[in-house]
This record gives structure tokens, C-alpha cells and sequence, in this order.
């Protein structure tokens, strides 16, 4: 499985991507950040952004793109921002018929360090590690959008049967020999 990490952010949204299937090595295939000025107007900041997300995903081809999902911070004005660029990078991959997986923050900090509170250095810390690099990738947000497509890639077989086995369990069940009719609405 290829996974395109994104760790949204107006300024700075970290991108990653990973190759691997759990339980063997990962393999980072490239990280980066798209980077906006804080000093240009918010739709041309969202166009870089979606520059940015395409230019990745023309390069490297994910199957599935990983995002973080945005929750309720102290401050407003980064709470939007964030929502917005990740707002871009669903829409990009949607465009493209990508499916989105979203994590939050404390279940990305889980899979990669087995803390949900874990810091920043920790993440790096671990993502350097798993991938066998040499040194933990700049900026942090870089490091996190790694960290998003190793979580992916981990979660994604008990995700899938936890989904599997609820949509099972949803099914309209027959009984020996008598037929399931469908009631007319």
C-alpha cells in the first residue's frame, strides 16, 4: 500500500509517503513540505496548497491519501486554516477518486510511539526509527505527515474488518428455508 500523509497547515503542510503493508518494513518514499506566505491572500494560499497536494500525487501515485483530522483548538483563526488546507488536500484526492482516510492527532501519536500524548520529538523520534533514516525529517510537520501514512498503513487491516464485520452484521439475515421479502415502502 502507497500512503500520502498529509499534515495540514496554511503555512507549512507536511507531506509524506510510505510504501509498505503492516507487520513488514515501511519504506519512506519521499517527505516534504508545501510551503505558503503568510502575507499573501487566503485563495491564493489555498491554490498553492492545491499545487502543492497535486504535484505529490502526480509524482508519486498513492492509493489512499491519510489526512489529519482537524479538531477544536484554543485559537479559531488556526483551527480554520488547518480545516482549509485539509479541506484541499481531500478535495485533490477526491478529484482523483483517491480514497481519504482521516486520523486524529492522539490516534497517530498512538500507532507510532504507543502514546497518544506524545511530543513532537517523540513522533520524529519513532518515524525516524521505523523508516530507517538517518535523521528525523524537518520540519516537525514533515515528520507528522510520515507519521499519518505509517498509522494509516498499520490501522488499515483492523479498520477494513471492523468495517467488514459491521456491514455483516447490518445484513438482513434469513432463516432455513424461509424467503427474505422485501417490504414495499
Amino acid at each position: 500500500m502507497r500512503v500520502l500523509g498529509v499534515d495540514p497547515g496554511l503555512t507549512r503542510c507536511g507531506v509524506g509517503v510510505v510504501e509498505g503493508v503492516a507487520g513488514r518494513p515501511l519504506t519512506m518514499l519521499g517527505v516534504g513540505v508545501v510551503r505558503t506566505s503568510a502575507d499573501a491572500d487566503l485563495g491564493s494560499r489555498l491554490v498553492d496548497i492545491e499545487r502543492g497536494v497535486e504535484l505529490w500525487l502526480d509524482e508519486h501515485r498513492p492509493e489512499l491519501v491519510a489526512v489529519e483530522r482537524v479538531f477544536s483548538q484554543h485559537n479559531v483563526r488556526t483551527v480554520m486554516g488547518t480545516a482549509q488546507a485539509s479541506a484541499v488536500a481531500m478535495l485533490c484526492a477526491a478529484r482523483r477518486g483517491i480514497p481519504v482516510a482521516l486520523h486524529t492527532p492522539s490516534e497517530v501519536k498512538a500507532a507510532v510511539t504507543g502514546s497518544g500524548r506524545a511530543d513532537k520529538a517523540q513522533v520524529g523520534a519513532m518515524v525516524t526509527r521505523l523508516l530507517r533514516l538517518d535523521a528525523p525529517p524537518k520540519p516537525a510537520d514533515a515528520a507528522d505527515a510520515l507519521a499519518l501514512a505509517i498509522c494509516h498503513i498499520w490501522r488499515a487491516p483492523a479498520v477494513n474488518r471492523l468495517q467488514q464485520a459491521h456491514a455483516a452484521a447490518r445484513a438482513p439475515r434469513s432463516s432455513g428455508n424461509v424467503p427474505v421479502r422485501k417490504v414495499p415502502r
